[in-house]
């Protein structure tokens, strides 16, 4: 299986970065509304507050499910993701990030070509 990034696909800005992650990298995309059962049932029954990347082992959330989804993609060194992980704060940062970008995805994204 293919890692896929679940994404809310009635967001504009959300679409076009999961469309931009699949093209650099061999990510799958799926919005919620396109989920299926066996798909939705990998999530956490709150999956629509945020993106989740789905693999065989694991399902990752939120900030985490972007920065795996990147590292799938040959944008960003891989490695370089794992001396991320071992900086102190780095998971709330990587986390207060996303939400960040999440809440004013809106201004964002008219921001975005």
């Amino acid at each position: 299986m293919a890692p896929t990034l679940v994404y809310d696909d009635d967001c504009g800005f959300c679409t076009r970065s999961a469309r931009f992650v699949a093209r650099h990298g061999a990510v799958e995309i799926v919005g919620f509304s396109e989920l299926s059962p066996s798909l939705r049932d990998r999530l956490p029954p709150d999956y629509r507050t945020c993106a989740h990347l789905v693999t065989e082992d694991a399902v990752y959330s939120c900030g985490e499910s972007i920065e795996r989804a990147l590292a799938e993609t040959e944008l960003v060194p891989a490695p370089l993701f794992g001396v991320f992980r071992a900086l102190p704060g780095y998971p709330s940062l990587r986390e207060w990030g996303y939400r960040r970008i999440a809440e004013n995805r809106g201004p964002i994204g008219r921001l975005l070509p």
